[in-house]
């Protein structure tokens, strides 16, 4: 058992007012307190740039560990190791000996370990007769056990900084991403401003960032993106209000001839409200045969805005409302079911009409589904729907030729 004296190291190596704190704070070590000595070592591995410590001299610890019979580090089965230099080297992978040494005083130098040599200097264990340890003279892994919390609490510390470092750059890669396809598009669609000195500015800061950077050094650079990322909404912002002043005049006339604001569903004129006859359920009834192509585009125009050469046929109609219903959110399983009950060319027209009030619907998908339900108990036909889109564009087209 080792005693509460100082001891001082054999030959000529020096002692230290540091190498007598770390002694005393083995001292003072609670009884009964252990602690596992992989996870002091994980701890330490973590937190090593707060404690101090190489790489190297960490896996000359972990040997010295290794040769610590139990997984717990406690006082009662003594924290005192004894291998010979050339089983350390063995254990730390080959380590030359006058690495090995550096690091040794470099465990020791940290507080790490403590230094109980024997007379002559070399390490060894006395054992009673019935085979225990009496005194062993080696290497002392107290400290570890004095300070686990101290290195439990530097591990957290780090990790905490790598989460805080993670999430800036996020943020930084986000806005990053944002500010270039917005201004790219802008640029593309002719919209009004100072294009080129908002990307200026963004590239001065993107070049800026240093390659290793802190939370300190980041955080003025997210900033200044998110300063340009505002500048840029505003922009574009500005451009869509202008080009769309009605946009609010619709929006009031919405709000006064709708009071039921729950409902997804009340933009749509009930058959038997609507003064329009219900068509046949049978599939033959629902070809389009009856609804001009340049009707429904002239009820639904924004669907020609998503197609990649015009709209010249039904056949075109109906590969863009494939592509519109992932924009507005429709499910495969929600689409698939409409094509089933309404037919291809159909569930193009509702497609269309729904992009087109699709501000006015909460949930495109929920609403397809149940205009499908409708159609499947025959109480849905698309042309009340293109008669009401009709109207909500102030056109005025006659159905029947």
């Amino acid at each position: 058992m080792e005693t509460h004296t100082s001891t001082t190291p054999f030959g000529r190596r020096p002692m230290t007012l540091g190498h007598l704190a770390a002694q005393h704070s083995a001292w003072e070590i609670p009884q009964g307190r252990a602690a596992n000595k992989w996870q002091v070592y994980r701890n330490l591995c973590e937190g090593k740039s707060i404690v101090g410590i190489g790489d190297r001299a960490l896996a000359v610890l972990n040997a010295l560990l290794s040769f610590y019979p139990d997984s717990e580090l406690n006082q009662e089965n003594g924290l005192v190791v004894f291998p010979s230099n050339a089983q350390l080297s063995l254990r730390a992978h080959g380590m030359a000996d006058a690495t090995l040494r550096r690091h040794l005083a470099a465990l020791v130098d940290c507080g790490l370990i403590t230094r109980r040599d024997s007379p002559n200097g070399k390490r060894y264990a006395r054992k009673d007769r019935g085979g225990d340890i009496e005194e062993a003279f080696g290497f002392s892994l107290a400290p570890l056990l004095a300070r686990a919390h101290e290195f439990a609490q530097a591990a957290e510390h780090v990790r905490a900084d790598n989460r805080a470092l993670r999430l800036m750059r996020e943020r930084i890669t986000l806005h990053r991403r944002d500010i270039h396809k917005l201004i790219e598009a802008a640029v593309e669609e002719d919209v009004p401003g100072d294009w080129g000195g908002l990307w200026r500015r963004f590239r001065a800061v993107v070049e800026a960032i240093p390659r290793r950077a802190t939370v300190a050094d980041l955080a003025p650079i997210v900033a200044d993106l998110a300063k340009i990322h505002e500048d840029v909404d505003k922009l574009l912002e500005i451009h869509m209000n202008s080009t769309n002043p009605s946009g609010n005049e619709s929006q009031n006339e919405r709000q006064q001839s709708n009071s039921n604001t729950d409902s997804i569903f009340e933009f749509e004129p009930a058959l038997e409200k609507s003064g329009a006859t219900a068509e046949p359920r049978t599939r033959e009834a629902e070809k389009p045969k009856g609804y001009p192509l340049g009707l429904v585009l002239k009820a639904c125009p924004d669907i020609a805005e998503y197609a990649l050469d015009g709209i010249a046929s039904w056949r075109d109609l109906m590969a863009t409302a494939a592509q519109v219903r992932g924009f507005l959110g429709v499910s495969p399983s929600a689409y698939a079911d409409a094509l089933e009950a309404l037919g291809q060319e159909n569930t193009a027209i509702v497609i269309a009409c729904i992009l087109q009030r699709a501000t006015q619907i909460s949930s495109a998908g929920g609403y397809l589904r149940v205009l499908t339900d409708k159609a499947k108990a025959g109480e849905f036909s698309v042309g009340p729907m293109l008669m009401a889109a009709l109207k909500a564009n102030g056109t005025v087209s006659k159905m029947t030729g």
